[in-house]
């Protein structure tokens, strides 16, 4: 009668550990699933983020300016001019047009060789200047202007002053509201993964305040939890970077324009950043969940 009473205490224990294991694992499961979703959002946010900056810089040194030379320029000063600009920290590339090629390109885009009226070429040589993306902004371009308008060889500067100007306050208001988006979203984040964090946490209330009242230190008990939180963040993260693979992959395929499988810088600063936020948000997270019951008493882990 006693041994059948010990085997059924025993079957009772045994399926309420089976039980609490499996709670255990499905709190674990859906802390991942819970990370890796807004992790994968995040990343999502990070790419166009990332990307809408080199595709903004991609379009400023598209801009050129050009510089008119004076009719008496040497080929040698020419050559000179040319070398010095290359030298220069805010130049991408130059391009020299002659004003022999300048009128072959007028004369195809009016349709007729207005050279044949006019008996001489009235253009004059030049040479463009693409800057780069930092310094294509109405401010820096204007002070470009005045200091190549000093050179004794140029007779005149030109940009389209309208375009840059257009170009820097749409570029300005889209990185704003990208900025304010993405700060939303990392808040959010936070706030969801904090509270997976705390309910996995809030599971184990009563083994916490145990080894507490038996004497274990605080950071003794915080610890596994600390090392266990770390470790639910980084497959969270390996799940968000396989799904944000999927979709580089096939936004690859589908817009090749915007090469996101070569920009391997952008790649690892995103895949970086995805790894380290998981690993800070549920780090942090575990611990004042942890911290939290630790300070409760042991009649307030029933509310």
């Amino acid at each position: 009668m006693y041994l059948a009473g010990y085997k059924s205490i025993s079957a009772m224990a045994t399926s309420f550990d089976t039980y609490q294991k499996r709670r255990l694992r499905s709190s674990y499961f859906s802390v991942i699933v819970s990370i890796s979703l807004v992790l994968f959002l995040v990343g999502v946010l990070g790419l166009v983020l990332l990307k809408a900056t080199s595709v903004a810089n991609h379009f400023k040194e598209k801009a050129a300016m050009t510089l008119f030379l004076k009719k008496d320029v040497s080929s040698k000063n020419i050559k000179d001019l040319r070398a010095s600009l290359l030298k220069e920290k805010f130049t991408n590339k130059i391009v020299y047009i002659s004003k022999a090629a300048a009128a072959k390109t007028h004369a195809k885009e009016l349709g007729e060789d207005f050279l044949q009226f006019l008996g001489t070429n009235p253009l004059k040589n030049g040479i463009d200047i693409y800057l780069k993306a930092a310094y294509v902004t109405p401010e820096k371009m204007e002070a470009l202007e005045q200091q190549f308008q000093k050179n004794a060889f140029v007779s005149e500067v030109s940009y389209d002053k309208s375009l840059i100007l257009t170009l820097t306050e749409n570029i300005q208001k889209i990185s704003f509201w990208l900025l304010v988006i993405s700060a939303f979203f990392g808040l959010v984040s936070m706030i969801l993964i904090n509270s997976s964090i705390r309910l996995s946490v809030y599971s184990k209330r009563f083994n916490i305040k145990t080894m507490q009242m038996v004497g274990a230190t605080k950071s003794f008990i915080r610890k596994p939890f600390i090392l266990q939180g770390i470790k639910l963040g980084f497959l969270g993260a390996i799940v968000a970077l396989t799904g944000l693979t999927t979709v580089i992959y096939y936004t690859n395929k589908h817009i090749p324009e915007l090469q996101l499988q070569s920009d391997y810088a952008l790649l690892s600063y995103l895949f970086g950043g995805v790894v380290i936020a998981a690993l800070i948000i549920t780090w942090v997270s575990t611990y004042f969940a942890t911290q939290r019951f630790l300070n409760l008493q042991t009649n307030e882990l029933y509310y």
